[in-house]
């Protein structure tokens, strides 16, 4: 799919990689950008192209009414995430299903209302940020790798259920981004606006998963190996990090 004249839907689009989803979107001649958020004054895009929405994953009603604004829509962006810090063993158990419902419930019950729009639009596509850490967990991350370990599955079902309507169905995985939701980590970062160039070159080419970052590649690359070896490697570069 190239994007040009296309109609999207980006979620937590206010800030971080859904923002750059909206410019990259407008750069490549989109059509029209619906740009949500929980709260619509925090979209302050000039461009006319853009409609902000007001969409929240926890809130099925606020899914329902932008899915009746938004018929004509033939791409959908599932970026808006939260990553809350709480351990499973220990940590607050509402956090985690907070986390849970936000990335996989929340993800899907978007994927439900405009699954049914794509169709009647002549299929289109679907790109869901997913992480490197839908392959493993790491100390403070655990709840966040679960929840994106589910969304990665999930959207393995959903491509195979959407294929007989056309739509597209993408996985995005990226290690650490330069955003407000990563700003704690000391680690190296790439460029946001790489995860939606990525993203949009792999839905031109036909990509049902993209690779955004050598990390993701290393952390795919190893899971046939022993998991030992892996996690140990990986206690050595995060403790670098």
């Amino acid at each position: 799919m190239n994007v040009t004249d296309q109609i999207a839907l980006v979620t937590g689009a206010n800030r971080g990689i859904g923002r750059q989803f909206v410019l990259e979107l407008l750069e490549r001649g989109a059509r029209t950008v619906y740009a949500t958020a929980r709260r619509t004054d925090t979209l302050d895009f000039e461009d006319r192209r853009v409609v902000p929405m007001r969409l929240d994953l926890l809130d099925h009603e606020s899914i329902v009414a932008a899915a009746g604004v938004a018929q004509d829509v033939t791409v959908v962006v599932n970026n808006a995430g939260i990553s809350t810090g709480a351990g499973l063993v220990a940590g607050d158990l509402s956090e985690l299903r907070r986390e849970m419902d936000t990335h996989l419930w929340g993800t899907l019950d978007v994927i439900r209302e405009f699954a049914p729009i794509l169709s009647a639009n002549g299929g289109g596509a679907l790109v869901n940020v997913l992480s490197a850490l839908s392959w493993f967990s790491s100390p403070g991350a655990g709840g966040y790798a679960a929840a994106k370990a589910a969304a990665w599955n999930m959207t393995n079902g959903v491509r195979l259920e959407l294929a007989g309507q056309g739509t597209l169905v993408q996985g995005v995985h990226l290690g650490a981004a330069d955003t407000d939701l990563m700003a704690s980590y000391d680690g190296p970062k790439i460029d946001p606006r790489d995860v939606a160039r990525r993203s949009l070159d792999g839905l031109a080419d036909g990509s049902i998963e993209v690779i955004v970052d050598d990390w993701s590649a290393m952390v795919k690359a190893s899971l046939a190996g022993d998991p030992a070896v892996f996690y140990a490697k990986m206690t050595e570069l995060l403790g670098a990090a």
